[in-house]
């Protein structure tokens, strides 16, 4: 006999239990609606769900109110309600495996990307430069290739940006012209980046992306926390660094077409922060991405208040919709309505229009994908209660938490070692003394991870010499790393390699 299908509850309709199918999870999903109609229950539910299907979850918590996945809940009034209303008889209360995170490294794991892994494109939209400046970039970019600097931290990218300005009028006749006020504008967005704690999210040792994957001894998955709400204060960097590893997840992760679960479920909070005045030529990468990825095993649900947060191309890929209510005080919140309830496979006997603006809290227009990938009718029901505590934890509890985690001794403590800052000192140095100037590591600006101290597989690619080293990354990448790293630097034609 066939094993019925894994599937994650969600609501209830009319006695009828809505769930999200396990194998339709990597068809994406969108989460919207106003502000205080139960987004966040909605996550919770879901985030619930999938660990204990044995899924891991990565989100970002962006007020705060998150970390009561890792606690039970208690008989709090709105969930005993529920349950009570809901008839929940095998309803019990449950704490997740959880493992925070967070750029500044005060409320979990520090979040550490190197310069060479944003590459030039995602760090010219977190410093906010125009096209002539962003061309500048990749020429500080491809000269650190080309001179075997390692671009780790941001006190590396200053250096070589001065190097690249000192030898302008050299450099000019291969990569072109590179203006001092250019190099000025590069200059002062870094030290705004700085300040915004840029200099926290740049270094090593870097996240490593496996370790959003992780199970718990138990089976279930695990639910990575991203403390964010600290980080939307800078939404540039905060948009880019969730696009960063939803397009690493692409190129690292092999095909595995439609698994019987995911192997990964990435909730993106306050998506529009991802669309805002973003170029056409970055729309037109997330919207590939985002229909490219479900074949890796991952689903992206993007949460927002209104669907005209995510443009067009991209909501015809969200199969998975649960609708809160919205407002219709203005033209734009009307045309807000129509667009969600345009975008439901309809139900007879029920107007959706209509119905959106008149949900309670916990309410919600709910369409989920059938077994053959087809949306379901949609219906209103009633969110079903988490099982985790509500209430946020304390600053101990957190603590607590992040100390018994076993990322804890890889993530906890920065790593600087000889970079591109230390190589252009050794350099200047030499040439004072007369001598000759040590060569920097072949490719090092574009080989990916350099290997950590104490790195075991790091230490064998370094056996192997930075330039084979360089190639058997580029090897595992399904577009390559020579100019434009990763699968967003294929925008500007960056060389990738065709499989």
């Amino acid at each position: 006999m066939a094993r019925p299908p894994l599937t994650v509850p969600v609501a209830r309709a009319r006695e009828e239990e809505l769930a999200l199918l396990a194998r339709m999870a990597n068809r994406h999903g969108l989460v919207a609606g106003a502000t205080g109609t139960g987004k966040t229950v909605t996550l919770r539910v879901l985030a619930e769900g999938l660990s204990r299907l044995g899924v891991p979850v990565f989100m970002a918590d962006v007020k705060g109110d998150l970390s009561g996945l890792a606690r039970p809940g208690a008989d709090a009034p709105p969930v005993s309600e529920r349950v009570k209303k809901l008839g929940l008889s095998d309803f019990a209360y449950q704490a997740a495996p959880v493992a925070f995170w967070d750029v500044f490294g005060k409320q979990g794991h520090p979040v550490r990307a190197t310069v060479t892994a944003l590459g030039p494109l995602l760090l010219a939209r977190i410093l906010g430069l125009n096209d002539v400046q962003e061309g500048v970039l990749q020429i500080v970019f491809k000269f650190a290739d080309e001179q075997g600097l390692l671009l780790l931290d941001l006190k590396d990218l200053r250096a070589v940006v001065a190097e690249v300005s000192d030898r302008a009028s050299e450099l000019r006749a291969k990569y072109g012209n590179v203006s001092t006020a250019s190099v000025g504008a590069i200059q002062r967005a870094l030290l705004a980046l700085e300040a915004q704690g840029g200099d926290k999210l740049l270094g090593e040792p870097a996240l490593e992306l496996e370790d959003l994957m992780q199970t718990a001894e138990d089976g279930r998955g695990v639910v990575n926390v991203l403390a964010a709400d600290e980080l939307i204060r800078a939404p540039r960097v905060y948009a880019t660094l969730l696009l960063w590893m939803l397009s690493e997840l692409f190129e690292r992760l092999p095909e595995v077409g439609d698994p019987e679960k995911p192997r990964l479920v990435f909730f993106f909070d306050e998506a529009h922060l991802l669309f805002d005045d973003a170029p056409k030529a970055l729309l037109d990468r997330i919207e590939q991405v985002v229909r490219l990825v479900r074949s890796k095993g991952v689903g992206v649900y993007f949460v927002t208040q209104s669907p005209l947060d995510v443009p067009e191309t991209v909501l015809g890929q969200l199969g998975n919709r649960v609708q809160h209510a919205l407002r219709a005080f203005t033209p734009r919140d009307q045309k807000a309505v129509r667009t969600a309830a345009d975008t439901f496979r309809q139900r007879s006997g029920l107007d959706a229009a209509e119905v959106i603006t008149q949900l309670g809290v916990g309410e919600a227009l709910v369409s989920l994908l059938d077994e053959g990938g087809t949306p379901t009718p949609v219906d209103r029901a009633l969110v079903l209660p988490p099982r985790s505590r509500l209430q946020p934890l304390t600053p101990d509890e957190r603590a607590e938490v992040v100390r018994a985690s076993p990322l804890a001794a890889h993530y906890g403590q920065a790593v600087d070692r000889e970079s591109a800052y230390e190589q252009l000192r050794a350099r200047a140095g030499a040439a004072q003394r007369g001598e000759p100037a040590p060569r920097g590591r072949s490719g090092g600006g574009w080989g990916g991870r350099a290997p950590l101290p104490g790195d075991a597989a790091g230490a064998a690619l370094d056996m192997l010499g930075s330039a084979a080293k360089s190639a058997a990354r580029a090897a595992g990448s399904q577009l390559g790393r020579e100019i434009m790293r990763g699968v967003l630097g294929s925008l500007f034609g960056g060389g990738g390699r065709r499989r």
